[in-house]
Order: C-alpha cells, then structure tokens, then sequence
C-alpha cells in the first residue's frame, strides 16, 4: 500500500531547487551513512567523529556564509538541513548547531582579523571543531549571574571558572569563552586545546543525547594571550544572540525528530496486526494519534518557513525565534510519545528508533533556553510586562 503525502499544504512548493537539493543531498547521506550504525552508537556512548570530514565536504560547515569561499546557502536551506540532521538524531543537529552558531558566528561576528583567519577555513573544512562555553553548574537559565571571570594581566587575561553541559567539549580544538572582565561586562575568549589551566571532562551517566560529546570545562588561572579575546564582544546580548542563532536551527531540527516519530508510527501501525488480522492503522485511536503528528508536524514547517523568509530579509526577532524553538521542541516531545504508545512494548528497545528520539528531544526540550522560559519570552512580548525574576545584582 502507497504510503499517502504528509505535504497536504504543498510546503514543498515554497522551496527553491536549491533548497531542495540540499535537504535530498543531506537526506540520502543520512539513510546511508547514519542510519545504519545510529543505535549502536547512541547504545554505545559515542559520537560519530569520522563523519566529521563528511560533513564539511558537504558544505555543512559554515554552510549560510558567504566568506572564505563558503557555499552562502539560504537560512531555509539550512534550516532543512538540520531537519534531515535530526531525523537521523540530535547529535548530528547539534554538532553542526555548535559549529556554526556559537562558534563561527561569534568569530565572523565579534573577532579580529587574524582571529577569523586561522580559525574560520579550518572550522569550515572539519580541521577543527569548536565549543560554547556559556552555562555554568550553577547558572543555565540565568547566565548573566555566571562565575566564571576573567582577569586583566600585564602580559594577557586569566581565566578562573567552570563551564557545564557543553557539546563537543572533550573533543573541541578552541572554545568560545563567556566571562566577567573585571568592569563586570561578559566579555568572549577563544581558548585554545592544550592552554594551562584549561581542561575539558566528559559528563558521565547520560541517558539522553548518547551520540553527542557532553562536557564540563574548567579553568584554574588559565593564561589567555590579550589576542584570545574577541575584541568586538562586549556584553551579555552577545552570547545570547549567539543563541538566537542556535535557536533557529534547534527550530527546524525538531521537526526533523518529529518527522521520524510520525514515519516510524505510520509504518509500524500499517505492519502491525492485531485484533482479527486488521493492522492497528485501521483503528480510530491510532489513526487520531497520527493525524494528530501530520496536523502539528505541518503547522511547525510553515512556521519555521516563514521564520527562515524572514531571517533571509533581515526581519526576524528573538520571539519569532522563540516561538519557533518552543513549538517545535514540543511538537517533537509529544509526537515522540505517540509514537511510543503506538509501538507499545516494541517502542522500548533499540530495533526502532523511538525511545532513542524520545529521550534526546528531551534534552532538546530543555536546552538553548527551556520551554518554560521561551513562553516568558512570548509572555513579555504579548502582555509588555516582564515575568522574570529580577536580574542578578552580584553573587549569590
């Protein structure tokens, strides 16, 4: 039996050929090169790192710019890439997220010449990986109370502090530093592998997100060079609209998870036969649960098309950004979890790929800024009435 179109609004029709071609291109490698070993590496605990050099020479890398001979896809474009990133899983999302968003971003963004020079044609071809160094133990949601500072020396800056739940830590040639100067304004580093004082150790015990590398940092009187700091950052509004940019593609990226929780239910229930010889698809209960999927799964596409339009004219906002982020990442959540109530038992083991997207969106849920604070984002926004609590005016 032909499997029936998800597109009933013809959002395939928005896309350029271009765009296209990208997500089929990123779409075929996944099927071919992730697929096939994704369980036994989530099952396993590790990050895929050869696919690295794969993923550059698909210009994965850089992928939206323009400098250094990078391809300057459309942020739809990328967007879909990250979409078909996160079918295969969130590990591959998030790689790609980090090295873009929170590391080339804040380089081309705030960085000195030389700074983009060494770093960018190397970061782009998969020569070097990066990392974000913004949450800390303490402070996830409330970054502008971090501990980590940063301290003026004759002959450089020393660093003292702790980074948490940072991706590609253990594995990452420099990181993007977020710390206190000593007027108290965040000011950005690049922290070399290998610096004094500077070390990267793996989070242990993950249940979620098992084919990502998971890091704390620390740093003890860690020796920075003055030609480590990213002289144009001054200020908390730079690592945060680092993650607006990260955001964005967290938005699209869910769609990719949910998009496999709704194939991967719509398959099984069509197979799985139950009750008299029918397939469960022919039961009312299942075919709501599924219609349920199809239904948000295409309002969250031409949110987040929309939202990429705008971004591609210069118009999008943080709350655009949050709304995207939130509605997807639930979206993701719940059609994780029909999916799983459709596989019954066979939903829990590794043989399909459910409980793995279940229990990484629900990292995805909560990181990049929680589903409860983009709804205060919304709340501020809609009501002109701030709901946070009051920023912090020193330690705690």
């Amino acid at each position: 039996m032909a499997r029936a179109s998800l597109d009933l609004y013809r959002v395939e029709d928005l896309l350029t050929d271009e765009e296209r071609l990208a997500r089929d291109t990123v779409r075929d490698w996944v099927e071919a090169r992730v697929m096939p070993h994704i369980e036994a590496w989530a099952w396993e605990g590790r990050f895929p790192r050869e696919l690295v050099a794969e993923m550059a020479a698909l210009q994965l890398l850089g992928a939206t710019w323009t400098e250094y001979g990078l391809p300057g896809l459309s942020q739809v474009g990328y967007g879909l890439v990250l979409q078909e990133l996160e079918r295969g899983d969130s590990a591959l999302r998030s790689f790609v997220s980090v090295q873009n968003s929170l590391v080339m971003y804040p380089i081309l963004t705030w960085g000195s010449q030389e700074q983009r020079d060494r770093w960018i044609p190397s970061l782009a071809r998969g020569e070097a990986i990066g990392c974000f160094g913004l949450t800390e133990p303490d402070f996830g949601s409330n970054p502008g109370a971090m501990r980590t500072r940063a301290r003026r020396v004759a002959d450089g800056w020393v660093l003292n502090g702790e980074k948490a739940w940072i991706t590609n830590g253990l594995i990452a040639d420099v990181a993007v530093v977020w710390a206190k100067d000593d007027s108290g304004s965040v000011a950005g580093f690049l922290v070399e592998r290998g610096t004094p004082g500077f070390a990267a150790i793996d989070h242990k015990g993950k249940y979620s997100l098992r084919a990502s590398v998971t890091s704390q940092l620390s740093f003890s009187d860690c020796l920075l060079p003055l030609s480590a700091r990213l002289p144009l950052a001054n200020g908390l509004k730079c690592p945060l609209s680092c993650l607006t940019q990260a955001r964005y593609g967290i938005a699209w990226g869910a769609l990719g998870s949910a998009l496999a929780m709704y194939h991967a239910a719509l398959d099984y229930a069509r197979t799985r036969i139950q009750f008299g010889g029918a397939p469960i698809a022919a039961h009312q209960i299942i075919q709501e649960r599924l219609v349920w999927m199809a239904n948000e799964i295409t309002k969250g596409q031409l949110l987040v098309w929309r939202l990429g339009r705008l971004k591609e004219e210069g118009r999008a906002t943080y709350v655009q950004v949050s709304q995207a982020k939130r509605n997807s990442c639930w979206v993701a959540r719940e059609c994780a979890r029909l999916a799983r109530e459709i596989h019954g038992a066979n939903g829990i083991v590794n043989e399909y790929p459910v409980m793995r997207h279940l229990m990484n969106i629900e990292s995805v849920y909560t990181y990049e800024g929680t589903h409860d604070m983009h709804t205060l984002i919304l709340g501020e926004h809609l009501t002109g009435i701030p709901a946070f609590l009051p920023p912090c005016q020193g330690e705690p």
